[in-house]
């Protein structure tokens, strides 16, 4: 039988910028607060995971173990897009359920502060300034840079508005109200990487980077890192109360990946991914969304996280707009989402994103989430999207008394 998994220690930087430290320096003190979290130290951890997209290096995790300790365990370096850190934790995960050791650790780091939201001009143009066609897929990847299909931006606002289209309700107003939300949460998260409450005024009438998503709509990219240690519940028993007191039981931990269907070979299905794994996720933890305390989700745009109330079954299918109308997803809501500020002001720094929403889900189950914890929290959900596509998502229980 499996072993159960449990995070024993967890921690994340400030997110924002840090122009006096590299992603190793980063990284180093998101492992290395992880492991006093956890009480442990860097000789007890059989197992490292680690990701950085912008790292530089495709052993960025051997580097990492010069600052933090180089004991001849096996690393793992991991890319998988915006899931990135969500990936290394499942590796971690998946080695203590293997049996392969005892003790695991995630960790992911990204320098973005000052990163574009566009990315590179296209590449399919005849020389001369006129688009050519060059292939199926070339048809509407490359013309990013000149209408934004394949970009980010683009990307998530064709699926908000394709979900607005289908269902009806979705308007600009709603989407901004959405980004309204979570700006007003993030002024009670220390850590996020902008604190600051914006009117609708403000929000629908800033630069408008791809429609319905203006500026303060989209992730912010940042400096950032996070970490996390795992356990097998063999070890937590032989630990002391304290450390078993505050671990947080791993119920679900699940990662898919597009399934075929001819759209989804142009863009991707962040919709049946994600349903897919929250499916799986409820599934392997033995409850079903209504038990969720509190959600967050992967909001790189507004857009995305109202498909992502339906994709993740907080609401019945085509009813995301009245959901979040009815103010569940508010601090003090009945399934409160991105209580951090989410992707859009707590920031992005790909690669930890994974881990930092995994932070902000054990912390108010630690019930150590000071002045945005919400009270008796016992269950919650992490969720993380990174295109190409890959879906991770996982669901965390308090320990019991």
């Amino acid at each position: 039988m499996a072993q159960d998994v449990w995070i024993l220690g967890i921690s994340m930087t400030r997110f924002g910028k840090h122009p006096d430290k590299d992603g190793i320096d980063l990284a180093a003190e998101a492992a290395a607060a992880a492991l006093a979290d956890a009480g442990i130290t860097m000789r007890d951890v059989g197992v490292l995971a680690t990701g950085s997209l912008t790292g530089g290096s495709s052993s960025f995790g051997q580097l990492l173990q010069k600052q933090i300790g180089q004991t001849g365990i096996p690393v793992y370096n991991v890319a998988n897009a915006c899931a990135t850190g969500a990936t290394a934790l499942r590796v971690a995960i998946m080695a203590i359920r293997a049996g392969e050791t005892d003790v695991g650790m995630a960790v992911g780091v990204e320098k973005l502060a000052g990163a574009g939201l566009l990315g590179a001009p296209g590449q399919a143009s005849a020389g001369d300034g006129t688009w050519s066609r060059r292939g199926r897929f070339g048809a509407v990847a490359p013309l990013e840079g000149r209408v934004g299909t394949d970009s980010m931006p683009g990307v998530f606002a064709q699926i908000g508005l394709e979900y607005g289209h289908r269902y009806g309700g979705a308007s600009f107003e709603l989407f901004a109200r959405i980004a309204e939300k979570n700006h007003a949460h993030s002024t009670l998260n220390p850590l996020a990487a902008y604190s600051r409450r914006f009117t609708l005024d403000e929000i629908m009438n800033d630069v408008m980077i791809a429609y319905p998503n203006t500026r303060p709509m989209c992730s912010a990219n940042c400096d950032g890192a996070s970490a996390a240690v795992v356990v097998s519940g063999s070890r937590l028993r032989r630990m002391s109360p304290e450390q078993r007191r505050r671990a947080v039981k791993v119920s679900a931990s699940v990662l898919t990946s597009d399934p075929w269907q001819d759209g989804c070979q142009v863009l991707p299905d962040v919709n049946t991914l994600t349903r897919s794994a929250a499916a799986q996720a409820y599934e392997q933890a033995g409850i079903g969304p209504q038990e969720l305390d509190l959600v967050e989700l992967h909001d790189c745009f507004a857009t995305a996280e109202l498909v992502h109330y339906d994709n993740l079954m907080l609401c019945a299918p085509g009813e995301a707009v009245g959901f979040f109308e009815s103010g569940a997803t508010w601090r003090d809501g009945r399934i409160p989402v991105n209580v951090s500020g989410g992707l859009q002001s707590k920031g992005h720094p790909i690669a930890a994103t994974g881990i930092a929403n995994v932070w902000e889900i054990c912390h108010h189950l630690r019930g150590e989430a000071g002045d945005r914890q919400i009270a008796g929290a016992r269950v919650g959900l992490a969720h993380v999207i990174g295109l190409g596509s890959a879906c991770g998502v996982h669901v965390l229980e308090k320990a019991a008394a």
